[in-house]
């Protein structure tokens, strides 16, 4: 996370911020043990249950080296993603982790086009 300290103040960058929230839910990726990563709006969380919204699968990612780094930066190479479209709610039985999405992160991914086959 990117910081500047002007008269004592620390300030933090803009883009490192997290993402805005939906009805009070955090825009987070949640990666399970056997369903592949989601990024969406944590609804709720129940052990490894988790229930997002607004949620899309992050099928096959470019222009990022991990999770953390699409998480945080968002995707250098969004024509090179895969991300399915959309759906209004997901509940993801096996999350083995979950990773608050920055505003700049979530522009990206919500940026990338819609894939189908």
């Amino acid at each position: 996370m990117k910081t500047i300290t002007v008269d004592g103040v620390e300030y933090v960058e803009k883009t490192s911020q997290q993402a805005e929230e939906f009805e009070g839910m955090k825009y987070v990726m949640c990666r399970t043990y056997s369903a592949g990563v989601f990024a969406g709006y944590l609804e709720s969380q129940d052990g490894k249950s988790v229930t997002l919204r607004k949620a899309r699968r992050i099928w096959y990612w470019k222009g990022a080296a991990s999770l953390s780094q699409l998480a945080t930066e968002g995707t250098s190479d969004p024509d090179g993603c895969k991300f399915p479209c959309e759906v209004d709610s997901v509940i993801l039985t096996e999350a083995i982790e979950l990773i608050n999405i920055t505003k700049k992160a979530k522009e990206s991914i919500k940026g990338v086009t819609i894939w189908s086959n």
